[in-house]
């Protein structure tokens, strides 16, 4: 490839160069919500990342086949192997059956990523709709001696397990410590250790949600899911693994387990975390009752809200910030990002009506690689912001008529902001968010037009008509040498 991508790899804790396993496919498996509840900004972000990431690779030429999965079954209460089922424990509070819920909630997560620009995987398998795959998974692990059968549920010997490899390596958790202190638990569940995590469950009497298998009618536990839709769509090893930093454990250091003791290998070659999103340094939960769903940031309907906020700028939000890092959420940083998304927009529109002179006063010859190095070095965001915005002081410079743009560099810099802006950020003007299409902005385009016309005709009644009326709709126009700029 052209360029050289490096991605920071969790696994090994270092930034390393990516190589496919087969050059030019990729395979990404990124995990996706668990549908019983409204998505929420924790569920924007990873969204964005594995987004960002598709829309990169398949810049530099790879074929992805792109794999979000939907948890729709054997998720617990507390992601623990005990308690309710949370998608069935939701059916049951609104007496509904559980694809209902899946169904509902699974439509309104769709239709927020829709809002966010954020692109379809190439496959989204539901955990339900492979329950022939994850027996067949659990019985591999049996027969290699690293799980066991109890009281109708399967468990995995993470302590027989860590003897032949290696339990925690993701993490960085301290296998000795942790089981150490689960000792003393010895007969007192069905499981020999508490640190083992369920492959499959036994259902209870008031479990809604189960299936037939060789050990009981039951579920399978929620780690299961990965390992077994991972391997179905990418193969027993494939390139990229990513997820949210609460996954890391227990659900991504069970799945590696899992695998590798079934499989006698690693099945991820690169595994890729992005941070959380905190609320005025908090974690977001209901129970501190900082928890905002997009639907409410769009809306502005919650108290820790000044106003409402459009779905581009909750993507430029999470885009300025490096997707390893810790985001801080206030409605004040989010009215600073919606400032600084309008600036963006505002000059790559401007950019688009920049008129070209015989020579270039300005020297562009660097955007292009700054934003490319940017882009290669772990995804970072936030530098190829800063190198767009650096770029329009010569837009404006140019449009105030203090610089010149040859038709060559005007091209090269119109290329770089259709690339950066709209391809791989996946960025757009609010307008023509809210109000929806190229027709529109055509319409009104339309209009200034004959504004001009009328200017030139001196036509004052018409000219003024059309203004006054555009700005009481709440249109701010401007007049400029080439002709006019406009914003909602």
């Amino acid at each position: 490839m052209e360029h050289t991508l490096y991605i920071y790899n969790t696994l090994t804790r270092k930034k390393e160069q990516f190589i496919p396993i087969h050059e030019p496919h990729v395979g990404l498996y990124v995990c996706g919500p668990t549908v019983y509840g409204d998505p929420h900004l924790g569920h924007a972000r990873p969204a964005i990342t594995f987004d960002i990431l598709f829309r990169y690779l398949k810049h530099l030429g790879y074929k992805v086949r792109y794999v979000r999965n939907i948890t729709d079954v054997g998720h617990l209460e507390n992601d623990a192997d005990e308690g309710e089922d949370k998608i069935a424990k939701k059916a049951r509070l609104d007496q509904l059956e559980p694809m209902e819920v899946v169904q509902y909630y699974l439509n309104r997560y769709r239709k927020a990523m829709e809002a966010l620009k954020v692109l379809s995987p190439s496959i989204e398998p539901h955990a339900s709709g492979h329950i022939m795959e994850q027996i067949e998974f659990t019985q591999k692990i049996l027969d290699a001696g690293y799980a066991y059968e109890s009281e109708g549920s399967v468990y995995f010997d993470v302590e027989k397990y860590n003897r032949d490899y290696q339990y925690g390596k993701l993490s960085g958790r301290n296998i000795d410590e942790m089981l150490e202190t689960t000792r003393d638990l010895d007969g007192q569940s069905e499981k020999r250790r508490s640190i083992d995590f369920a492959l499959w469950k036994k259902a209870s009497p008031e479990h809604i949600m189960r299936w037939k298998s060789p050990w009981s009618q039951g579920f399978p536990g929620w780690h299961m899911e990965c390992s077994a839709m991972g391997t179905k769509y990418l193969g027993e090893q494939f390139d990229i693994h990513g997820g949210g930093m609460d996954l890391m454990f227990p659900h991504h250091e069970c799945e590696i387990a899992q695998s590798c003791a079934a499989l006698g290998k690693d099945s991820v070659k690169y595994w890729m975390h992005n941070n959380m999103i905190t609320i005025n340094g908090q974690k977001m939960g209901k129970s501190l009752g900082n928890f905002i769903t997009l639907e409410e940031f769009f809306t502005g309907n919650h108290v820790l809200l000044t106003k409402a906020f459009s779905p581009m700028t909750i993507r430029f939000f999470i885009l300025q910030a490096h997707y390893r890092s810790t985001v801080d959420f206030s409605s004040e940083a989010l009215e600073a990002s919606e400032k600084g998304l309008e600036r963006l927009m505002e000059g790559y529109a401007r950019l688009q009506k920049l008129q070209a002179s015989a020579t270039s006063s300005v020297n562009i010859s660097e955007v292009r690689k700054k934003c490319e190095d940017a882009m290669a070095d772990d995804l970072n965001t936030p530098m190829v912001i800063s190198a767009l915005f650096d770029a329009l002081r010569s837009v404006n410079l140019i449009h105030d008529g203090k610089e010149t743009i040859s038709q060559a560099d005007l091209s090269e810099l119109q290329s770089v902001f259709k690339l950066y802006i709209e391809d791989l950020l996946g960025l757009q003007s609010d307008s023509a968010s809210a109000n929806g299409t190229e027709a529109y902005q055509k319409a009104v385009d339309l209009l200034l037009n004959i504004r001009l016309e009328a200017k030139k005709n001196k036509d004052w009644a018409t000219s003024d008509k059309i203004r006054n009326e555009l700005t009481a709709m709440g249109f701010e126009i401007k007049d400029t040498k080439d002709g006019f700029e406009w914003k909602l």
